[in-house]
């Protein structure tokens, strides 16, 4: 089930994900987490967290409108490749939408290109490193 979480319920699963469990639960909370229009779906499988992702308004570049972020996109190892990803930000893309949000953008890591290709994001920058991570496109879909 999708549901609109709070931030605090989420830092498990990114510092597990996306930091790989090194650091503290506080130190995986962005800038962004609690700016006005910020918000977080969670799937939860039975009481598990399975999947996360947080947007935030933020414009990007010269793209016109009113744009949103994605961030801290996430799906526990067990539950990849079961559509989870894809149907949480489905269920974003429509709810932004409702907002009046024109586009979503986002630093998406290489290795998960296709799969926000296959959601009807496009590439929209050379690639670049993130320190400590690795490295990602800028990618961006229109919404309205």
């Amino acid at each position: 089930m999708i549901k609109f979480i709070e931030v605090e319920e989420l830092l498990a699963v990114r510092n597990e994900v996306l930091r790989e469990g090194r650091l503290q639960l506080h130190e995986c909370i962005f800038p962004t987490d609690e700016i006005d229009g910020a918000f977080h779906l969670g799937w939860y499988v039975d009481d598990e967290l399975a999947c996360i992702a947080s947007f935030h308004p933020q414009s990007y570049g010269d793209f016109s409108g009113t744009g949103y972020q994605l961030r801290g996109m996430a799906t526990i190892e067990k539950y990849r490749g079961k559509g989870l990803g894809n149907q949480l930000l489905n269920f974003a893309i429509v709810y932004l939408r409702g907002q009046k949000a024109d586009y979503l953008w986002c630093n998406a890591r290489k290795k998960a290109l296709a799969f926000y290709h296959n959601i009807g994001f496009e590439v929209i920058s050379p690639e670049f490193d993130v320190p400590g991570i690795g490295p990602h496109h800028v990618m961006y879909l229109r919404i309205r």
